[in-house]
């Protein structure tokens, strides 16, 4: 019977005597107790460093906010007032750069070369665009050099506050825009205004809500004039052409068809970039 039952009875791994598992598993526990203490305990001596070193008398040679911050006017608030004007500014560049510039002037007169010209995509709006842009910038060097060197500097550097800076970067382009104005214009929306804006004594500076407008309305009648100027010339190439075709009985034949390359070969032969781009610096000066 004994020998049956050591043969026919399954073997059985002997079990681990009772609360050995936890023995092993108290020492695991102690350990992750103990690092747990050590990073507390680091990070509270690493708080009170940075804490000692921001302070004006800190030992660990960290600098404070303060040191950081240039000195003069450079508050932390008035640095991100400052941000936060850049970025309405950049936001606002497109509109300031139609408003207080010349690129309105630039970007009429070539618009009307191309429609003279007969040709609806040739050059191209992103080249249009472009040439007014850097012919602007060329325009305005000088205007744009004194804002910075006025206004901007000085801000950058701490040696005057947001209102002055202010102040002085809107001067010069109010000078260039107070010497293009028409007279007309700038008395118009004068009296437009004067039920809401107080009007200008004599030898005071003209408001900026006034100003601009009435620069606006000046440019786009110089622009046009420009225009009409520029255009007069092809329009007599057109009625020639039309003229000759009719008495020809050509009557299905367009006459934009045949004038648009004598147009062209006209505006090549007299230089016709050099002598309007010359001329639309120089209305300018």
């Amino acid at each position: 019977m004994s020998g049956v039952a050591l043969h026919g009875a399954p073997l059985r791994a002997p079990s681990p005597p009772r609360g050995g598992g936890s023995l092993q598993a108290r020492p695991l526990r102690a350990r992750s107790g103990v690092t747990v203490a050590v990073l507390a305990l680091a990070s509270l001596t690493a708080t009170a460093a940075l804490a000692q070193g921001a302070s004006p008398g800190g030992v660990t040679g960290l600098p404070g906010l303060d040191a950081l911050l240039p000195p003069g006017n450079g508050a932390a608030s008035g640095r991100i007032l400052q941000l936060v004007a850049l970025l309405t500014v950049l936001s606002l560049a497109p509109g300031l750069l139609v408003m207080v510039t010349s690129f309105t002037r630039f970007a009429v007169a070539f618009s009307f070369l191309r429609s003279g010209l007969g040709l609806q995509s040739t050059p191209a709006n992103m080249f249009l665009v472009s040439l007014s842009l850097f012919m602007t910038f060329y325009v305005m060097a000088p205007t744009f050099d004194r804002a910075w060197t006025e206004g901007v500097k000085p801000l950058q550097e701490n040696r005057i506050g947001e209102e002055e800076a202010f102040a002085k970067i809107v001067e010069p382009f109010r000078e260039f825009m107070t010497q293009h104005v028409r007279p007309k214009d700038l008395q118009t929306f004068s009296d437009l205004a004067s039920r809401n804006f107080p009007k200008a004594e004599q030898g005071e500076k003209v408001d900026l809500r006034i100003l601009i407008p009435a620069f606006m309305i000046s440019e786009l009648r110089r622009g046009f004039e420009i225009g009409f100027l520029i255009v007069l010339p092809f329009l007599v190439i057109d009625i020639i052409v039309s003229t000759i075709v009719m008495s020809m009985g050509m009557m299905m034949l367009p006459p934009t068809v045949i004038s648009l390359p004598f147009k062209v070969l006209f505006f090549i032969l007299i230089d016709g970039w050099n002598l309007l781009v010359s001329g639309l610096v120089r209305s300018f000066f």
